[in-house]
């Protein structure tokens, strides 16, 4: 059973920078398609980037220039490196995986993690 467990969330000012990483248990990303999502409150969880199995990323346009998406040359950590937080970045912070590409489709990932909380004031 593949599990997703998130760290690096916390509260900071704004214009700071939080990196937030993705651990899987008992496999590595490899040739996974990964994604970090995020949730404020009862809305909607929205994509915030995608990063497909050839390591290419894709961002949110929220999200561009600000954050990056990518993982260790193991697979073994998936990173979302924040520059630049402002107070609407505020959320649970949610990485998810999938063998099938999801891109912004949350349905398609079958493996999610339990959620960060990042608070930007």
């Amino acid at each position: 059973h593949v599990q997703l467990v998130e760290s690096g969330g916390g509260s900071v000012q704004a214009g700071e920078s939080l990196r937030l990483s993705c651990v899987p248990s008992g496999y590595t990303f490899g040739s996974y398609c990964m994604a970090w999502f995020r949730q404020v409150a009862e809305n909607e969880r929205g994509g915030v980037a995608v990063l497909d199995s050839g390591n290419k990323p894709m961002y949110a346009d929220f999200s561009k220039g600000r954050f990056t998406i990518s993982k260790d040359k193991a697979g073994d950590t998936l990173y979302l490196q924040m520059n630049n937080l402002q107070p609407e970045d505020s959320a649970v912070y949610y990485c998810a995986a999938d063998k099938s590409y999801g891109g912004w489709q949350k349905g398609i990932y079958r493996y999610w993690g339990q959620g960060t909380q990042v608070t930007v004031s």
